[in-house]
């Protein structure tokens, strides 16, 4: 049995790594494009921005629900499911002929959020625990630095083709990660639990109405009563859809384990690292992409911005390659406090000195650096503290959080760059991205302390872990019982 699970894993690595690279990627591939999108289509700005805000919506609510029905029906199963929903959805946004069939499309398309988690459990169900920890790494190491890679295709795409390639190239990499899916051999599902179609509806409303908020506040403000009334009534709900789930026989979130200690840390720590990453993410194309002429930007095109992070990106993946390393020896708590360190640490020094390109691209490969090395941790830290039988679930919440933190992350830089624009001059000011990274760095360095606070997950031991999962105590315990 542990050659056929060391075998799986090893066949499996470049299809989860395609995979992922396939998702990460079209997050922010579309962001360069958004002008272009405009002019195309005959759009508005406001039409245009649902391309990004309803791939997020969608991906925030169908990535916790794909990671349920993974644990349920098998893991490998949805995988090529999901990855045939996000290709139709590529299919159909390249064809759009006009801005609502497109937002259609990125809708469908953002049911690949289930890949991440997805792939995540089937690390855990194929890999032997000496191997795990640098396997995870490498994949959420591809999901963060797909977010910068994005950047870097869209621009080359946009400068030398069209944003029409930029969908092409997404479905082309899902077909092929579908194919080498379907030739891995099949995980087995958990019990045939019923899916909880309220706790589903619930989740929707709680997740879509405060995230709706925030991809208006460029438009309505922070005060608005519209941006106030949306989140206080989605925070409601959700307090309602916790309150549901812990009374429901077949919970589409587990409360009790999500309420564990050490996952409540890990979340936590999760959407700060979210709020930071896509901090800079945002901050550093659009400051390289500033006119000379203000004083301080590089006035560099589309390719020439996402060509400044790519040093960082490609220092992202070694990061979560030594994460996955050190986990092996140290445990999963270090590389993610000191990821965040670091990434702070480059947070502050951009706040200070972000006045050259060279400046830039150092502080810049510290702080994905950091990212990419704390990231890399949490998914050892979820399969450390959850049930083997709740691997893509665990896994569907942490991403789901991290896609929280980063559409905060993202609509607070965005306003506050907004903010700073004056009639005269329709550029953010200086002082405004020192700001930014300043409140970044604030957030990872929050990070770092949550990271330290993380209890360690212990787990009861399995008499042979090349047949039997291993099993968590608290799981093999009645309700409510603590160790």
């Amino acid at each position: 049995m542990n050659k056929i699970k060391q075998a799986s894993g090893a066949a499996s690595m470049p299809v989860l790594v395609l995979a992922t690279a396939a998702f990460s990627i079209a997050q922010t591939a579309v962001v360069p494009g958004m002008g272009a999108l405009a002019e195309s289509l005959n759009a508005s700005v406001t039409d245009v921005s649902w391309v990004m805000s309803g791939y997020l919506l969608a991906a925030a609510v169908l990535t916790p629900v794909l990671g349920r029905l993974g644990d349920m029906y098998g893991k490998r199963r949805m995988l090529v499911i999901v990855l045939a929903l996000f290709a139709l959805g590529s299919v159909a946004a390249a064809l759009a002929p006009n801005i609502w069939i497109l937002v259609a499309a990125r809708v469908l398309q953002g049911a690949g959020g289930g890949i991440i988690p997805l792939c995540l459990g089937l690390i855990g169900d194929w890999f032997d625990p000496d191997r795990r920890p640098v396997a995870l790494g490498l994949v959420a190491a591809i999901a963060g630095i797909g977010a910068g890679a994005g950047l870097l295709m869209g621009g080359l795409l946009l400068d030398h083709a069209s944003w029409h390639w930029i969908f092409w190239i997404g479905a082309v990499m899902a077909v092929i990660a579908a194919f080498g899916a379907l030739r891995l051999p099949s995980d087995i599902g958990g019990a045939r639990a019923r899916l909880d179609f309220g706790g589903v509806a619930l989740l929707a409303v709680g997740l879509v109405a405060p995230l709706f908020a925030l991809t208006r506040t460029s438009t309505w403000g922070w005060g608005d009563e519209r941006t106030l009334g949306l989140i206080t009534f989605g925070l409601i709900v959700l307090v309602v859809f916790v309150f549901v789930e812990r009374r429901t026989t077949d919970p589409l979130v587990d409360m009790r384990v999500l309420g564990r200690p050490a996952v409540l840390g890990t979340n936590i720590t999760t959407l700060l690292f979210g709020f930071g990453m896509f901090g800079a993410f945002m901050l550093i194309p659009q400051l390289a992409q500033t006119p000379e002429a203000v004083g301080y930007g590089f006035g560099m095109n589309a390719t020439g911005a996402g060509l400044l992070l790519l040093p960082a990106c490609l220092t992202m993946l070694v990061a979560g390659g030594l994460s996955g390393r050190l986990t092996t020896f140290l445990g999963p708590k270090v590389p993610l406090t000191g990821g965040a360190l670091i990434a702070a640490g480059g947070l502050a020094a951009l706040a200070v000195a972000h006045g050259t390109q060279t400046s830039v691209l150092i502080w810049s490969m510290v702080v994905l650096g950091g990212i990419g090395m704390g990231m890399a941790a949490v998914p050892n830290l979820i399969m450390e503290a959850v049930p083997q039988d709740m691997l893509g679930q665990g896994n569907g919440v942490n991403n789901l959080i991290r896609s929280v933190g980063s559409s905060l992350g993202s609509q607070i830089v965005t306003t506050l760059l907004a903010a700073s624009m004056t009639a005269g001059q329709r550029v953010p000011t200086d002082h405004a991205y020192s700001q930014a990274f300043w409140i970044a760095s604030a957030g990872v360095t929050v990070a770092a302390v949550a990271a330290v606070l993380i209890p360690r997950a212990r787990r009861a031991p399995v008499a042979d872990d090349t047949d039997t999962p291993a099993v968590d105590r608290d799981v093999a315990s009645p309700a409510g019982t603590t160790h």
